[in-house]
């Protein structure tokens, strides 16, 4: 059983898709035991007593207390009350309304208060798309204590499954985009670039809309890259030269305006940035264009593109809601557009230089190695899901998994970077579970935006003196492979671990003996 869903209304229609249990409606003593998350979704019963409709939230506030704090363990995906589903008596009344808004605050509350174990979903997000008489039937209640009607079972389940994917962090992390009929109206090389449609005046107000709401994009961590066919020097001269553009050159991490083949170019801008082409949306205008990337790159997203202008908006929140929206945005996902355009100067710093030391050496970085709190709690566990290329053993980790490691005394410690360009934020991460004078490296990760720098083995050398000051005389360690992460395999090999056996599955075993701290290099500084 995967999910356990607390309810007061049938809704098996809704949830068919979920290995699920459910409880007696309103009974809240079934065994949480085997359930991986707990659903609570109470749905008030039309009521023309308003007072005991009053009555009725109060004590749904009280139950899910009671439920949250004897399943500490759990999961909690919490489901808010609408007053769409009051009845027409609520309007106008303001004590229910009080009612329902204490209730919901009190959700939102306990969503902030226990570390991402506890999240809300808004059930008007949904039921906003439907009228009322779409909702509700009264014989579909009468009969069967249905509230929100089978008819909505199929747009509900996809509903749910993409704010599932929310939760679970799963966020595509660069949006490519076409630039002709796509950013503006026109094309650059026949309209000139006083002859696009972007501005105050319809079409172009559509176009100019479309790149504000890309911009808050980039602002919250999502990656913009260009990919159109198109001269450069056009596209640079329209980005100096037409004032209506929002978004400008520093506003994209990497830049493909050529005559190449779409597909190449997006596998290089996956290159460039060091990402998976899995976390990458395509936008074009042109079908054709769409389909020949869909069959070339397949891991690409690729939504299909509105007809008209007008539906932009409304195109970018379908988009923002698919692929890049997250229950909660770390300071490093808002940094990360700006640590991408930071990387493509020090791509280019790195070109003035022959020997790897004294690039290293000019970017002049600051390492800040640190032990996890429930202030970084969160970061560490968001890398833990996302990060997959430098990434040993894959292991994936909830904040509430994270705090208990380091309640039993385990070590989890991560590490922050800077340099002279910028702020990479905490990049570096790995899981050491001590017992006695052993340890075993349970995790060990970095970001692949700081590969190339050295930092991987400093952060090695950093975790084993760690370990040598608590005592550890022996650590054990385990690459498990997978898709993506081939470029670690003989990692700690280079670090200087002997490697024990590998299994059938590719699975290697390792273990290094401890009698001395590691000299750490110069090229560095560590700020503690």
């Amino acid at each position: 059983m995967k999910y356990l869903i607390y309810r007061n209304h049938t809704l098996e229609h809704l949830f068919k898709q979920l290995e699920a249990e459910y409880n007696g409606y309103g009974d809240l003593s079934i065994s949480t035991q085997n359930a991986k998350s707990l659903i609570w979704f109470f749905i008030p019963p039309p009521n023309a007593d308003l007072e005991k409709l009053c009555n009725e939230i109060e004590s749904y506030k009280g139950q899910l207390e009671m439920l949250l704090q004897e399943n500490e363990q759990h999961n909690f995906i919490l489901f808010t009350i609408s007053p769409r589903l009051l009845g027409n008596f609520v309007d106008g009344d303001t004590s229910v309304l009080e009612k329902v808004n204490e209730f919901n605050s009190f959700i939102y509350q306990s969503s902030q208060n226990t570390s991402n174990r506890v999240q809300f979903l808004n059930i008007d997000d949904f039921l906003n798309d439907y009228s009322l008489d779409q909702i509700f039937d009264w014989k579909y209640y009468l009969i069967s204590q249905i509230v929100i009607a089978p008819t909505l079972a199929r747009p509900f389940k996809k509903w749910f499954n993409q704010k599932l994917n929310v939760l679970a962090n799963k966020r595509k992390k660069c949006l490519v985009l076409d630039l002709d009929n796509t950013l503006w109206g026109g094309i650059l090389g026949e309209d000139g670039i006083s002859g696009i449609q972007i501005g105050d005046a319809y079409p172009g107000l559509a176009f100019r809309t479309f790149q504000e709401l890309l911009l808050e994009a980039q602002k919250n961590g999502v990656i913009l890259a260009v990919c159109s066919k198109n001269n450069l020097e056009d596209v640079q001269e329209v980005w100096e030269k037409n004032p209506y553009l929002i978004l400008k050159e520093d506003h994209f991490s990497a830049v493909r305006a050529n005559w190449q083949n779409k597909a190449e170019n997006i596998q290089s801008i996956a290159q460039e940035l060091n990402i998976g082409l899995d976390s990458m949306v395509f936008i074009d205008d042109n079908p054709a264009e769409r389909q020949m990337v869909k069959q070339v790159l397949p891991e690409v997203e690729i939504p299909e593109f509105p007809k008209n202008p007008y539906d932009l908006p409304t195109f970018f929140w379908e988009v923002w809601d698919n692929h890049f929206k997250v229950f909660e945005l770390t300071n490093e996902d808002k940094a990360k557009t700006k640590q991408y355009i930071e990387n493509k100067k020090r791509s280019q710093a790195k070109n003035k230089f022959v020997n790897v030391d004294e690039y290293i050496a000019s970017l002049e970085m600051t390492l800040y190695p640190k032990l996890v709190d429930e202030f970084s709690a969160v970061r560490v566990a968001q890398m833990t899901q996302k990060t997959n290329q430098f990434n040993l053993t894959t292991k994936r980790y909830e904040v509430a998994d994270i705090l208990e490691f380091a309640q039993k005394g385990h070590l989890v410690y991560h590490m922050a970077v800077t340099d002279k360009f910028g702020d990479s934020g905490i990049t570096l991460l790995s899981i050491a579970k001590i017992n006695g004078d052993s340890a075993e490296i349970d995790l060990f990760l970095l970001s692949c935006r700081i590969l190339g720098r050295g930092i991987e083995t400093e952060f090695f050398k950093g975790l084993m003196n760690q370990l040598v000051e608590r005592g550890v005389k022996k650590v054990n360690a385990q690459f498990i492979p997978s898709k993506k992460n081939k470029q670690t395999e003989e990692f700690y090999e280079r670090m200087g671990m002997e490697l024990v056996n590998t299994d059938s599955s590719g699975i290697k075993n390792y273990v290094l003996g401890l009698d001395k701290a590691f000299e750490l290099s110069n090229l560095y500084k560590v700020e503690v």
